[in-house]
């Protein structure tokens, strides 16, 4: 069924954030030591995560439209509910450093704005309108560049950023990218002509 997450376990979905963390340039690496009142990070190979995850149901229910407008299912790979992105989502608002609380504010906020919108526009909310009247608010924030889209055109901008790093972190998004690192090679076979060619080194 669309737009049925694929849960995702506290302790995956954390992997998965700190390991986007590491992969930002803007990352302070400071940010994953003692944060006051929760103390050291969590141990991964305990069941517990020492704070709750912060997403409504209904949040996590715009998370996943959202998130599937993004990546949808095609020919390239699964949806970004099926590999578990708005439990990614909802872990990377819920952690307690500086760049996930920052975002945090931005996504949550965002949410609830284009959650407005739709109301405002369709008498529904996001996650029940008709996935054209879904796409429509998305092309005029992405379109429409005067004050009253701004704050949705932060919002969205932060949020697709997460969206893609949560599903380009898994096997799924790998394959999606043709990524085959980390696989034993008998010989190397060099760059393909093509690349050679774009260099002008062929």
């Amino acid at each position: 069924m669309p737009n049925e997450p694929h849960p995702l376990s506290r302790r995956d979905a954390l992997k998965r954030v700190i390991g986007v963390s590491i992969a930002l340039s803007s990352l302070d690496l400071n940010s994953f030591g003692a944060v006051q009142g929760i103390g050291t990070d969590p141990n991964l190979h305990k069941k517990e995560i020492p704070w709750p995850r912060v997403l409504t149901a209904e949040e996590k229910r715009i998370v996943a439209k959202l998130s599937d407008l993004i990546i949808p299912a095609d020919e390239f790979g699964p949806a970004a509910t099926e590999v578990g992105v708005p439990d990614f989502i909802d872990e990377w608002v819920s952690a307690p450093y500086e760049l996930q609380q920052k975002d945090g504010k931005v996504i949550r906020a965002g949410l609830a704005w284009i959650d407005g919108d739709a109301k405002k526009r369709f008498q529904k909310g996001f996650a029940d309108c008709a996935p054209a009247d879904q796409t429509a608010i998305l092309d005029d924030i992405v379109k429409d560049k005067t004050e009253a889209h701004k704050k949705g055109f932060d919002f969205f901008k932060n949020f697709r950023d997460k969206v893609t790093g949560g599903y380009y972190s898994t096997p799924a998004g790998w394959k999606a990218i043709g990524y085959v690192g980390n696989t034993p090679m008998l010989e190397f076979p060099g760059p393909p002509p093509e690349v050679l060619k774009h260099l002008g080194l062929a």
